[in-house]
């Protein structure tokens, strides 16, 4: 399978660039820009697996939702300069729903077909949940309750406000894991037996590679969007379900295909910090970081969802909660969780 990826890597980096150059039929380079992705996907995740064996599983997790997001990042600059916001808020939300539905969910499946029992750390379960809680009903709720009877200007002032408190909050919470706790409420026979696990590759090459992945993600994936409009209108999508279910989809491609891939291999740590950090990192870093940096373009981006965009990232994470807070997981939840987000996909394709 690695060699069938690489050359899907090696073949569609390059009629990639030939066929944006030649300007080829939107709908042909829609494909070839998803596959190049899965392909590319596939590299992360294995930079990912060595990293989590050289480093542990929560930086692994984390340098994998760090690079996957900066492919989201960097689309949604674009978009807002383009002054899409609410292309931007809908992709965003897509990322939120998209980690805790259908990639968690699409692990917990794959995963849990192979084994009929899987447990992961249940302290940073409980960590991840109150985060969660704290971001989507609580950061995101106040807003849009607020906006209602506050001037633009003044939903603007509390948006940045609300922003800036988000990044704090979130440096603090990794500088929580990954310092003054680090180690603190790892299972002992887990540390031991990651130590006697060798990497596929070495530390300085598993970020290389990662890092090179990447960057040809971002490339791919700005490309990407531009076909969106042609295949709407192909195939009949709104503007809102392109946002939430294509773009979040592809531009998350590389961490969904990690996750999954860790899950198999019963890394459900790793697994499970890839699809829940991933998520806090959209909620608390990349949301907040595009909120100020759109004070910089002729139209700023107050931090106001649509109703239906709230009510789905607020059911997807009771849901989420409900279902992971254990630290033990099985294919039926998995199931339950997809089956959520097909309902929601339905429902903004609807709409």
């Amino acid at each position: 399978m690695n060699k069938v990826f690489a050359i899907m890597v090696y073949a569609g980096v390059p009629i990639s660039v030939i066929g944006s150059l030649l300007h080829w039929p939107s709908v042909l380079m829609f494909v070839i820009y998803c596959l190049t992705i899965i392909a590319l996907a596939s590299y992360m995740g294995r930079a990912t697996e060595s990293l989590a064996i050289v480093a542990g599983p929560r930086i692994g997790g984390l340098l994998n939702a760090t690079f996957g997001n900066a492919v989201e990042l960097i689309i949604s600059v674009f978009s807002l300069q383009a002054g899409l916001h609410q292309v931007v808020l809908a992709s965003l939300t897509g990322s939120v729903i998209g980690n805790l539905l259908l990639v968690a969910g699409m692990s917990f499946l794959v995963g849990g077909v192979k084994f009929k029992r899987q447990q992961f750390n249940v302290y940073d379960a409980r960590h991840n949940s109150g985060l969660l809680i704290f971001a989507i009903l609580v950061a995101f709720v106040i807003p849009e309750i607020f906006s209602a009877r506050l001037t633009a200007t003044k939903t603007l002032d509390l948006s940045v406000g609300i922003s800036i408190i988000l990044i704090i909050l979130y440096l603090l919470a990794l500088f929580f894991k990954l310092v003054t706790h680090r180690g603190t409420y790892q299972d002992p026979a887990v540390k031991k037996a990651e130590a006697h696990e060798e990497p596929e590759w070495k530390k300085g090459k598993a970020i290389f590679v990662l890092a090179v992945s990447t960057l040809a993600v971002a490339y791919v994936s700005e490309n990407l969007v531009h076909t969106f409009e042609d295949v709407a209108e192909s195939f009949g999508w709104s503007e809102m379900f392109i946002g939430i279910i294509i773009v979040a989809i592809v531009g998350n491609a590389a961490e969904h295909a990690s996750a999954i891939l860790m899950a198999y291999k019963n890394k459900m740590d790793v697994a499970v910090e890839i699809a829940f950090g991933s998520t806090l990192q959209v909620a608390m870093f990349v949301v907040p970081v595009l909120v100020l940096i759109s004070l910089f373009f002729e139209k700023a981006m107050p931090l106001v969802f649509s109703v239906p965009e709230l009510v789905a990232m607020v059911a997807s994470v009771m849901l989420t909660i409900i279902l992971a807070n254990d630290g033990e997981t099985n294919w039926f939840e998995g199931a339950t969780m997809l089956a959520a987000y097909i309902i929601m996909g339905i429902g903004f394709f609807l709409l």
